[in-house]
């Protein structure tokens, strides 16, 4: 009960840099909100390869016969993250709001739920849709 409490108290705090730069993106000082969409972007390439590594993390916790690709799918997020900060703001936006997207599908589906408690899906999709949410008002912003 105390790491279900834990996680979730951490997941929600994880939120504050993207709720923050989001605001400072679009209503902050002027002079902020350039480094502010550059901070968003970053941040969000961390947690997107952050999310890769819980699944590496699981598939070595929890291996299964014939499930090596987990390993494989694991190394997607960052492989998405990383190449997205070289692109425009607007186009690194749009991939990395389709990782999380990836992801999280990965996450709900039969292989990717393995080894996980059940509550953890609530706490994952709450993170997603409001973190793809922040990518699509950041987009709207800029558009």
């Amino acid at each position: 009960m105390e790491d279900r409490r834990t996680a979730w108290l951490l997941g929600l705090a994880g939120l504050l840099p993207f709720l923050l730069t989001l605001w400072l993106a679009g209503w902050g000082p002027v002079a902020w909100q350039e480094t502010a969409v550059r901070a968003f972007l970053y941040y969000s390439a961390v947690i997107l390869s952050f999310l890769g590594g819980t699944h590496w993390g699981a598939a070595l916790q929890n291996p299964q016969p014939g499930h090596n690709h987990r390993l494989l799918i694991a190394m997607a997020p960052s492989l998405i993250a990383w190449p997205a900060l070289l692109f425009s703001p607007l186009w690194g936006l749009v991939v990395l709001g389709v990782g999380f997207m990836f992801v999280w599908g990965y996450d709900l589906s039969r292989n990717g739920r393995f080894g996980w408690p059940s509550w953890y899906w609530q706490l994952r999709t709450l993170l997603t849709v409001i973190v793809v949410l922040a990518h699509v008002v950041l987009l709207t912003r800029l558009w």
